[in-house]
């Protein structure tokens, strides 16, 4: 099943709000997903109230114990499974190299525990470009970069688009993409041109579906919620419902 990264090279633009409401539209269809909390800020992890005491509770213990992924998933209060991050996380960068061993270590932990084999994966990426994001990238075959309606997120998105055509290189199946844009406010005209130069340069890479600028969105996380539970009726939960239906169709979820 698809191991989908959530990244960009930029924060702000909607990460991790992405990564938890896609968890919850698959939880009400039924599914499972696990989600990978590989953002030392763990944010995503907070707002699913699983918060590690220290390290060794978190995805780090992975890193820096060995312990087996397994080990380490929590139940969220949402439904999905998620293996929780910690600050501790930021030390990666630091104590492993860039070589190919530390760049496929989640992907070699993945397989190895056959946890992809009945249920997708959704991993929530730092947003630096390093031996996290990259082991997020390395572990996935799809990638969704979520992109806020301003140029500084743009041009995250387009260096996005430059590392991944670099590591197509390494890469022996270069991951599904696709871009979808945030906090899209129709009433800005700095939006939609925005809009056009994505369109421009993604092309068919680019969702259709756009995720506007939203109070129920941006309340859900300091509620320690996804908006369909928050707010199941607003603008903010049909617009990633459509989201969801648009991935869905493309096979990007697969």
């Amino acid at each position: 099943m698809a191991r989908i990264v959530v990244f960009n090279q930029k924060g702000g633009v909607g990460k991790t709000t992405t990564t938890l409401n896609l968890a919850a539209f698959l939880v009400r269809r039924g599914q499972n997903p696990l989600v990978i909390d590989l953002d030392p800020q763990a944010h995503l992890s907070a707002i699913s109230g699983t918060n590690a005491n220290d390290g060794h509770d978190s995805i780090y213990a992975f890193y820096q114990e060995g312990k087996p992924l397994a080990q380490l998933i929590r139940a969220s209060a949402g439904g999905w499974s998620i293996i929780p991050s910690h600050l501790d996380l930021s030390k990666v960068d630091t104590q492993f190299g860039k070589g190919p061993q530390a760049l496929y270590r989640l992907n070699a932990g993945i397989v190895r525990e056959n946890l992809n084999t009945d249920r997708p994966i959704l991993i929530d990426a730092s947003p630096q470009l390093g031996v996290l994001s990259l082991n997020g990238i390395f572990a996935s075959n799809r990638v969704l970069v979520p992109i806020s309606a301003d140029y500084l997120a743009m041009n995250g998105a387009c260096q996005v688009d430059r590392t991944l055509r670099a590591l197509e290189r390494v890469l022996k199946k270069p991951p599904m993409r696709r871009f979808v844009m945030t906090r899209f406010d129709a009433r800005r005209n700095m939006s939609w041109k925005i809009d056009q130069k994505l369109r421009e340069r993604f092309g068919a890479e680019l969702c259709e579906t756009r995720i506007s600028e939203n109070v129920s969105v941006a309340e859900s996380p300091e509620q320690n919620s996804d908006v369909f539970t928050h707010a199941p009726d607003s603008r903010g939960a049909r617009d990633y419902a459509a989201l969801q239906e648009e991935l869905e169709a493309s096979g990007f979820f697969d």
